[in-house]
């Protein structure tokens, strides 16, 4: 079994990039590196960790190519295994920022894989998000690099330095 493997979906590329600047900060093969809407689910089974990915569309929705992923992951049975979680999103949509990424969290909570990757999303300004698991702390990374891109290369860096201790 592979160590780590990412997971994400796009549409305009930025979550691409972001998942691209994960794998080189863990030293992930681009092999490792999948995008689901090419993807079986059933793929997140032959890695210890399992990073996924997704921008935040509209009322606080996932891209629909990873909403599909997640459905068909959902049956998995990941006991043994970890899963970590990002997002993209724009602060300037307060009532649902980086909400993909607490939904993904949620919907992949029964497969028996152990969630990692809290962060804290200081520097940004928002009202709510489902990413939210306690009051400051987050299911995963969050992003905005629309109006903050100079925040994402730290918090990537601090983020993947957490899971490597994870």
């Amino acid at each position: 079994m592979k160590k780590y493997g990412i997971f994400y979906a796009t549409s305009t590329g930025r979550t691409a990039r972001v998942a691209s600047a994960i794998a080189k900060a863990l030293g992930v093969a681009d092999d490792d590196v999948h995008n689901v809407a090419d993807t079986a689910p059933s793929v997140l089974g032959d890695y210890e960790v399992a990073i996924l990915g997704s921008p935040t569309y509209a009322a606080g929705d996932m891209q629909a190519n990873m909403d599909d992923f997640i459905d068909g992951a959902q049956a998995l049975d990941l006991k043994g295994h970890k899963l970590a979680f990002f997002g993209t999103g724009d602060d300037t949509m307060a009532h649902t920022f980086c909400s993909a990424v607490g939904d993904m969290a949620k919907a992949l909570s029964a497969t028996g894989a152990v969630q990692i990757g809290e962060f804290d999303a200081k520097g940004y300004v928002f009202d709510d998000s489902e990413a939210e698991i306690a009051p400051g702390v987050y299911a995963g990374l969050l992003l905005d690099s629309v109006n903050h891109p100079e925040l994402d290369a730290p918090r990537i860096a601090a983020w993947t330095a957490a899971l490597r201790d994870e």
